[in-house]
């Protein structure tokens, strides 16, 4: 979608992902990032649509809260693992300290997309909610495209290496990885 679309789609994902279809928000950001590193994108306008589409699906998913409420997020939520208790719990939580949820739960990928509902559900001030969100948008977008720029811009230099050494290191980590599996399973089975 990014090198289809550029900006349009880096918008919709990020529009869509916060109204609840799973996309893969960091991924997209990252890869934007990338993508900016190349000059493939540049950069007010990758800015400006990764933050106004996360923004406008925060607002409709702030929305959806407020005035479908709770049994429509339990309706749909079933289908993602959200249940009564489980959405009595954030509930709680988002009372306590909802700007400081607002401003952070961007950076949780599941939370993210149950914060601005949570918002809703609550009747939190929209023009609180507005300005800690934006604020939260532009923090997360900024962190994750700049680590797709920097990833880019090490690719570039590096990628000559990394291409004799990628097979070497994959079956390392598999090794490890497998290792580590057994140890886990061996100390289970011993208890």
């Amino acid at each position: 979608m990014i090198q289809h679309y550029g900006n349009l789609g880096i918008f919709l994902i990020l529009l869509t992902e916060m109204v609840g279809v799973p996309f893969p928000a960091e991924t997209t950001l990252t890869v934007s990032g990338f993508e900016w590193s190349q000059g493939v994108l540049h950069l007010v306008p990758l800015f400006l649509a990764a933050i106004l589409g996360n923004i406008a699906g925060s607002s409709i998913a702030y929305g959806i809260g407020r005035f479908l409420g709770r049994p429509v997020i339990l309706a749909l939520g079933k289908y993602v693992g959200i249940s009564a208790q489980k959405l009595d719990r954030a509930e709680s939580r988002f009372q306590r300290s909802e700007r400081w949820i607002v401003l952070l739960g961007k950076f949780i990928a599941g939370v993210r997309v149950l914060v601005p509902y949570l918002a809703g559900i609550n009747k939190m001030n929209f023009a609180v909610f507005s300005v800690f969100n934006a604020a939260s948008a532009m923090l997360w977008v900024l962190f994750f495209v700049t680590v797709g720029r920097y990833l880019g811009v090490t690719w570039t230099r590096y990628h000559h290496v990394l291409n004799h050494t990628v097979l070497l290191i994959v079956l390392c980590l598999l090794l490890v990885a497998i290792v580590w599996a057994l140890v886990g399973w061996r100390r289970r089975r011993n208890r």
